[in-house]
């Protein structure tokens, strides 16, 4: 299996892209889908993902497939056994539909594969089509970590745990359920928790640790000496975050980033300054910078001039020392301008997971009847001991910010998975 990236730019159609919206019905599989077939599922889904449910079937080239999952192998022997098992293997789903409405639903993965003169044709059931399309509940699933994966196991952990990473935790599973995740539902040997951890658990958790994006901790939890349930706890991995970047913005397609990265300005100090100062302005620094001679460090004497606002013939030779005062204080400033941007961004984004979960859970109360309306009220309102949080609530109602947390945590017990497709 190769480990390379991607080689999008010989592709075509939306397999120009780098990740695969997934949903989470079809995360949960039921099956024991083994490494290729895992990684293959997901490649098709992101070929026909654009046409699910506007053509009946899809189809694709034999060796491309192969380039994109990985596997450099003429073998289309082991192929058509992947394929085979995809078709044999059941997807399940469990969610409320549009209407608040309790759903389930089963389907083979894939209706139907063929082989056929170097081109792979499938489909997808109507209905599995309409789910996996839902753009409400999905998780994004980067192609190239994927093709680092050497295991099913550790492959099938990462999904599932990726698109709880905004709020750093699963949520706890019962050990059925995440048998049934594994692969390993039907096994007497991981019945028994020493042998799961052993042969599961720990190898998958090294391997997401240390091939993905995210970092993951497991956590259990015992009714006496019993293992019950587990969750993980999880965070970015700042090792691998840039495959989690992006990188859409044109700034970073200008001639003028281009020409501070091979200067060898770092990549959040270039856009940092294209971004205060403009094109224009850094383009400028730029040609001053070319038009002196003897600059032993191009990068400090460029970090001068764009904080002194060096010209000709306005500006003489700065000064080593004002040079390298300049650049330390433009280091710092710029050390204390990311830590800030990362802490706006993340109150930002802790902000509308909240807003869209209040208006998830105004939504169902709305679709429920005013018995039960007004039960939900009053059940809710009797967890709350602070006069101040009653009061507001009795005010606002399931709008209420200040008992945000606390109106979430009622709702996704009254509605379990409420709010799955916005931890994603």
């Amino acid at each position: 299996m190769g480990k390379q990236d991607i080689p999008t730019d010989r592709m075509t159609g939306a397999l120009r892209r780098s990740s695969v919206k997934k949903n989470v019905a079809a995360i949960h599989v039921s099956g024991k889908l083994s490494l290729l077939q895992r990684k293959l599922s997901n490649v098709l889904l992101l070929n026909a993902y654009d046409a699910l449910t506007t053509q009946p079937k899809h189809a694709i080239d034999a060796r491309t497939l192969c380039t994109m999952i990985g596997y450099n192998s003429n073998d289309m022997e082991t192929l058509k056994g992947a394929l085979r098992g995809l078709a044999e293997t059941v997807a399940e789903w469990d969610m409320l539909d549009e209407k608040g409405r309790q759903e389930w639903g089963v389907s083979a993965l894939l209706s139907y594969a063929k082989l056929k003169g170097g081109i792979c044709e499938y489909a997808y059931s109507p209905a599995l089509a309409e789910k996996l399309h839902d753009p409400k509940v999905f998780a994004l699933i980067n192609l190239n970590i994927q093709r680092r994966f050497t295991s099913g196991h550790a492959l099938s952990l990462y999904e599932n745990c990726y698109r709880f990473v905004r709020t750093g935790s699963t949520g706890w599973w019962s050990l059925d359920l995440f048998r049934r995740l594994m692969g390993v539902d039907g096994s007497a040997y991981y019945e028994t928790y020493k042998h799961l951890n052993a042969k599961i658990i720990k190898p998958a958790v090294a391997e997401v640790n240390k091939s993905s994006n995210i970092l993951i901790e497991p956590e259990v939890r015992k009714m006496g000496r019993t293992v019950t349930e587990i969750r993980f706890r999880i965070k970015e991995n700042p090792q691998l975050a840039m495959f989690d970047i992006d990188d859409d913005d044109g700034l970073r397609k200008g001639r003028v980033y281009a020409a501070l990265l091979e200067m060898g300005v770092s990549d959040r100090l270039a856009r940092q300054w294209i971004s205060e100062h403009g094109e224009d302005y850094v383009a400028a620094k730029l040609a001053y910078l070319r038009a002196q001679d003897g600059v032993e460090s191009p990068v400090r004497y460029l970090t001068a001039a764009i904080k002194g606002d060096y010209a000709e013939p306005k500006a003489a030779e700065p000064d080593p020392e004002v040079v390298a005062e300049a650049a330390r204080r433009a280091e710092e400033g710029s050390r204390r301008a990311q830590a800030h941007e990362a802490e706006v961004d993340a109150r930002l984004a802790e902000r509308a997971v909240r807003a869209a979960r209040l208006a998830r859970v105004r939504d169902v109360a709305l679709a429920r009847n005013p018995t039960q309306r007004d039960s939900d009220r009053r059940l809710f309102l009797s967890q709350l001991s602070d006069p101040l949080d009653r009061e507001e609530f009795a005010r606002l109602g399931w709008a209420s910010a200040l008992n945000a947390r606390a109106i979430c945590a009622f709702w996704e017990d009254l509605v379990p998975g409420l709010f799955d497709d916005l931890a994603a």
